[in-house]
């Protein structure tokens, strides 16, 4: 069990949560909860590798689970910005879509092989003893993309104009809308960049992180965890961040752990019965559980810094 790789594959898998927490968090400052990431996830995953398998091309692929994601997001944020639909019936709507959409339109797919996303290593840095090897070594191209977007996400969000308007949307969309911001257009606009986000996630586990397709492939919960992440990190890019490196290193020493359980689970019932490996593919959903619950009450979120008007349907003209 060695710490290097145990940090190295966290900083792989962590960057597929980093993406989706990322635009979940996005999202979420507008105003609008999209508890769909899962299925979001899993159709950029299939857009994927299905466009890299077809054409060639790795980066175009890269770019069709961004698509995918993003054009799924739209009928979320017509359902509930047009229609002031519910947004956690339709969050989980959007899941059981695009799981769906992903199994019928991935069929055949199973067992090929498609062009991957290269690793890299980057240059001078990559020299640093221990540090080098660990973060900036033959790593996946998009780990490094996840590098870049940690700083910049948290200083669009807190030190740009845009940024400005997309909080203010979210924390009180009557007050912005008088001010001139389109409430309607910011909501459409970072739900669907959030929906890119989970398509990037979802395609970096099939042509990237965890390369392949299976007619029963799932995210392994990852949509769920980036969504309970977010609360965890009161929408906070660098805490989300940091927390989805954690879990990813979390996940890969579990992972080392069985070895040693399962040799010791021949004189141990409960381990041959591999109740704890159940229990373990459990947690992301009872980690999301308990995030939704502990973040409901009010006047807890308003403690923990939720936007101020999230999942609250704006009704131009309405009092509140």
């Amino acid at each position: 069990m060695s710490l290097e790789i145990i940090l190295r594959s966290g900083l792989s898998t962590g960057t597929i949560l980093l993406f989706a927490a990322i635009g979940e968090i996005l999202t979420e400052l507008s105003g609008v909860q999209n508890l769909g990431v899962e299925g979001m996830m899993l159709l950029g995953a299939m857009a994927a590798f299905k466009t890299s398998l077809l054409t060639g091309s790795p980066w175009l692929g890269l770019l069709a689970g961004i698509a995918a994601g993003g054009l799924l997001s739209l009928a979320h944020a017509l359902v509930t910005i047009h229609f002031q639909a519910d947004q956690v019936v339709s969050g989980l709507s959007l899941t059981f879509l695009g799981t769906g959409l992903a199994l019928v339109l991935g069929e055949g797919l199973s067992g090929q092989n498609a062009p991957l996303i290269p690793n890299a290593s980057i240059p001078l840095l990559s020299n640093i003893p221990i540090l080098g090897r660990v973060f900036f070594s033959d790593l996946n191209v998009l780990v490094f993309l996840g590098y870049l977007l940690i700083p910049f996400s948290w200083w669009y969000i807190n030190k740009t104009r845009p940024g400005m308007h997309l909080r203010a949307v979210g924390e009180k969309p009557a007050a912005a809308d008088s001010l001139g911001i389109n409430v309607y257009g910011v909501r459409y606009l970072y739900t669907f960049i959030g929906g890119c986000l989970a398509g990037l996630a979802g395609a970096s586990i099939s042509i990237a992180i965890s390369p392949g397709w299976y007619s029963n492939l799932t995210t392994s919960g990852q949509g769920w965890i980036a969504v309970a992440l977010v609360i965890f990190a009161q929408w906070n890019p660098l805490r989300a961040a940091l927390g989805g490196y954690l879990f990813g290193m979390l996940r890969r020493f579990m992972l080392d752990l069985q070895g040693p359980m399962l040799i010791f689970g021949l004189r141990n019932p409960f381990f041959y019965n591999h109740n704890l490996v159940f229990f373990l593919q459990m947690m992301p959903f009872l980690l999301t559980i308990i995030a939704l619950v502990w973040g409901s009450a009010s006047a807890r979120r308003q403690r923990i810094g939720a936007p101020g008007a999230l999942a609250v349907p704006y009704i131009r003209g309405e009092r509140r």
